[in-house]
């Protein structure tokens, strides 16, 4: 479930997961604090307290995890969150356990300015590098550039990914104002044509029909044959539109074959494509690209394949992949099924099914 989940997850969404994750990859700095916890228990120091810091480290732990998805969600800042985190590391910094605050800083980072993050940074690090020096005995000139190290790569981190995820997210806005300029683009074209094709024929009919109306009552012969003129004006205006919804119509096979291969492989199936189409009439290029097309939807949407085979040859196409598990039910009305009505109506045929080895076959012969 969780698998077909994510499989199943727009693009963007897995982008963002992957940099969520990466960068939670940073909260491990946290768990160096177990590791002195059981150095201080090893020293003899009292169960009771080492036992709170515990407590306090997982706490600390699984909070960090949280700021940053936030972050890359858009969503308010969780003051209260980053408040626990930032009193539980300089709480354990005061104890010798200075290991989580270049967590905490990674993670205030994603909220605040970079100036802010740089100067309080240098300033706890120091504070506490002196302070732990002085209490607990340890070298100032090791510990400051641990820590200063260590928190370059948590800040950096976090600023880094938000950078990613800042142009992943223009990346997909960009892709998505393409298309939706495509489609208007195509529109404005459609009304442009349907316009040049019509404007000219519907004000020839509108001066003919006024022409027959005033020799109507002088001249009936002469309207009629006016109006036999309006009439095959109409049709030859009629042919020339359905000419052209046609052409607008048609699909082009060599985009949906390349297409549906990206489609397919960006969806983890390794896809095979075999095709001789160059001699194939618009026609049955049109409706053999439909058919691979809502092949395609049922190999994502119905099926859990790796492989996918497409071959097309003499008007017939066959696309195979072992993604079958289970039984098999009816086509749907919208889809395969209304395919196939059309398939029939161009005097080819259609057929889906299961075969051996778990591969379901979809064959479509049309007329070439």
């Amino acid at each position: 479930m969780a698998f077909d989940r994510v499989r199943a997850a727009p693009k963007l969404t897995k982008v963002r997961w992957l940099v969520v994750y990466c960068t939670n990859i940073i909260v491990v700095f946290t768990l160096v604090g177990f590791v002195d916890l059981q150095a201080r228990w090893a020293a003899g120091v009292a169960w009771p307290i080492l036992a709170a810091g515990a407590v306090l480290l997982l706490v600390f732990f699984v909070l960090s995890l949280l700021p940053f998805g936030v972050a890359v969600r858009g969503g308010p800042r969780p003051t209260a969150i980053l408040a626990i985190m930032g009193v539980i590391a300089v709480g354990l910094a005061v104890f010798g356990l200075v290991w989580l605050l270049p967590t905490w800083l990674g993670m205030l980072a994603a909220y605040v300015r970079k100036r802010t993050i740089v100067v309080l940074s240098l300033t706890l690090i120091v504070a506490v590098s002196g302070y732990a020096g002085l209490m607990a005995g340890f070298d100032m000139l090791v510990l400051v550039p641990v820590l200063l190290l260590l928190t370059v790569i948590c800040v950096g981190a976090v600023w880094a990914n938000l950078v990613l995820w800042r142009l992943a997210q223009e990346a997909h806005d960009g892709e998505e104002a393409l298309a939706r300029l495509a489609v208007s683009e195509e529109r404005l074209r459609f009304a442009r044509d349907l316009n040049d094709l019509l404007g000219q024929s519907l004000t020839d009919v509108a001066a003919r029909t006024e022409r027959a109306e005033h020799t109507l009552r002088a001249d009936q012969q002469a309207a009629a044959a006016e109006m036999f003129e309006v009439r095959d004006l109409a049709r030859r205006s009629l042919r020339e539109v359905r000419t052209v919804v046609q052409n607008y119509r048609a699909i082009d096979l060599d985009e949906v074959l390349a297409s549906v291969r990206a489609v397919l492989e960006a969806a983890d199936v390794r896809c095979t494509v075999r095709a001789d189409i160059g001699a194939l009439p618009p026609e049955t290029r049109t409706l053999l690209a439909t058919v691979l097309r809502e092949g395609a939807t049922n190999v994502l949407k119905h099926s859990k394949a790796e492989r996918c085979s497409i071959t097309i040859e003499n008007g017939v196409l066959e696309m195979s992949n072992d993604g079958v598990s289970g039984p098999v039910g009816e086509h749907a009305p919208n889809g395969l099924a209304g395919l196939a009505q059309r398939v029939r109506a161009a005097g080819g045929t259609l057929e889906a099914e299961p075969g051996q080895g778990g591969r379901y076959l979809l064959r479509a012969a049309v007329p070439a």
